[in-house]
C-alpha cells in the first residue's frame, strides 16, 4: 500500500485509508489514470467512467436524470425510477457543491408552485442523494410521504428530533411538528436549472 501511495505521490497510508477507511471517498482522475496502466485495468474499476462514458462525456460528470416529479404542491406519485444521463457537470464545480460521487445524485424535476419563488414548476434540482436524515440540517429536501415524492424546506426544531416541513409559497400551510420517523428522506436539493421566461 505505501509504494502503491508513493507512486500516485501521496503519503505511505493514502490507498490504505482509501481501501479500510473510505477516505477519500474516490480517487482523484489524475491517480486513477496512474493506477489503471499500473494493473492492467481500466479506469471504470477505480471508480472512472466505463470507457464509453469516458468518450461521450470527456472530462464531465454524468448524473443521472430520474423521470419522476417531485411535487412542490400536492405530492407527484413516482413512475417508472429507470435512470440515465442527462445532465453533465464538470468535476470540480461538482466537487465544489458536493463530497458526494456522482452515483448519489440524481436530477428530478420540480411540478407544482408551493416552493415558488425558490423553486418553480418544471425546475430541474440536483439531489445528493447520500445527504438525508443522518445530517440532516435546516435545507431543501426531497421528501417521500404516503408514496408521493414531495420538495420542500425543513426547519429543524432546537430541542427533540422534530422537524416542520415548510413551503415557501404562503399560499401553502406548513406540517409543524413532524417526527423523523413520519417521513422518508430520499435526499438535498444542492443546485437548480431552470428556464428564464
Amino acid at each position: 500500500f505505501a509504494s502503491l501511495s508513493r507512486l500516485i505521490g501521496r503519503n505511505d497510508a493514502y490507498i490504505q485509508q482509501f481501501l479500510r477507511k473510505g477516505t477519500p471517498r474516490q480517487l482523484r482522475e489524475r491517480e486513477r489514470r496512474t493506477l489503471a496502466p499500473y494493473f492492467q485495468i481500466p479506469e471504470s474499476m477505480l471508480g472512472g467512467l466505463p470507457e464509453d462514458a469516458a468518450a461521450e462525456f470527456g472530462e464531465l460528470v454524468p448524473v443521472a436524470r430520474l423521470p419522476v416529479r417531485a411535487s412542490a404542491g400536492p405530492g407527484a406519485i413516482p413512475g417508472e425510477e429507470s435512470a440515465r444521463p442527462y445532465f453533465a457537470f464538470d468535476p470540480q464545480w461538482l466537487k465544489g457543491i458536493t463530497g458526494s460521487p456522482p452515483s448519489k445524485l440524481s436530477v428530478i424535476r420540480v411540478q407544482g408552485d408551493s416552493m415558488a419563488p425558490t423553486l418553480s414548476a418544471g425546475d430541474d434540482i440536483l439531489v445528493d442523494l447520500a445527504d438525508g436524515s443522518e445530517r440532516l440540517r435546516d435545507g431543501i429536501y426531497v421528501l417521500r410521504v404516503d408514496g408521493a415524492l414531495l420538495v420542500k424546506r425543513l426547519a429543524i426544531h432546537p430541542v427533540g428530533r422534530r422537524v416542520t416541513v415548510q413551503s415557501d409559497n404562503p399560499a401553502y400551510g406548513d406540517l409543524p411538528d413532524c417526527g423523523l420517523d413520519e417521513i422518508e428522506w430520499i435526499g438535498r436539493v444542492i443546485w437548480t436549472g431552470r428556464k428564464i421566461a
